[in-house]
């Protein structure tokens, strides 16, 4: 009979900071990290980019992971705010990627992340009409203000994970989110901005 608490520790996930150590001595356990994590990174990339280059730009982002993962601050439990900054990082080399996609979520209001998962052709209308209007906005932002607002529409991050995400003080996210969304409300004449989430 095993004691109560070697079960709870048997049983207890091992956090990304401990594989990703163990992961300079033995490499092949870095496949953990992107078995947890790529789906989500995944869908924040497809986003903002849309689906033609995500892929691509999402083996990117876990293979430089992978090569600066003695980098990673092994204090910090869960690798999600370090991966979504290189996501971001990289996504920035894409720019011109992302305002495509971004227009052409205006023209059509498909988002390519939802598209499969609608129900009824009248919520995909209504939806449709909304996410036109979201992704205009959303291509007129400046990028750091794009990318601290869709870290926290799309990444569901805390001020607290995007500063280190995107390595800036707390205070400056902070600043960038609420920039943001000031300038989302006036582009959307006076609407909620944080619509955002369940919107796009």
């Amino acid at each position: 009979m095993t004691r109560p608490t070697e079960t709870a520790v048997a049983t207890e996930p091992v956090g990304d900071a401990v594989i990703i150590a163990r992961s300079k001595d033995e490499p092949e356990l870095f496949a953990l990290i992107f078995r947890r994590h790529a789906p989500v990174i995944q869908r924040y990339v497809t986003r903002r980019l849309g689906p033609s280059v995500a892929e691509d730009v999402c083996a990117d982002v876990f293979l430089a992971a992978f090569r600066q993962r003695h980098r990673f601050a092994v204090d910090r439990l869960d690798a999600r705010p370090w991966l979504f900054g290189i996501a971001t990082n990289l996504v920035g080399r894409h720019r011109r990627a992302e305002i495509r996609a971004l227009r052409a979520l205006e023209r059509t209001g498909v988002d390519p992340v939802t598209e499969g998962f609608e129900v009824s052709s009248d919520a995909r209308l209504g939806a449709g009409a909304v996410n036109r209007r979201l992704a205009a906005a959303l291509a007129a932002l400046r990028p750091v203000y794009r990318d601290a607002l869709l870290l926290v529409a799309w990444g569901d991050l805390t001020y607290e994970e995007i500063a280190v995400a995107l390595d800036v003080p707390v205070g400056t996210v902070r600043s960038r989110v609420n920039r943001a969304r000031s300038r989302m409300r006036a582009a959307l004449g006076g609407a909620d901005p944080t619509s955002i989430q369940e919107a796009l």
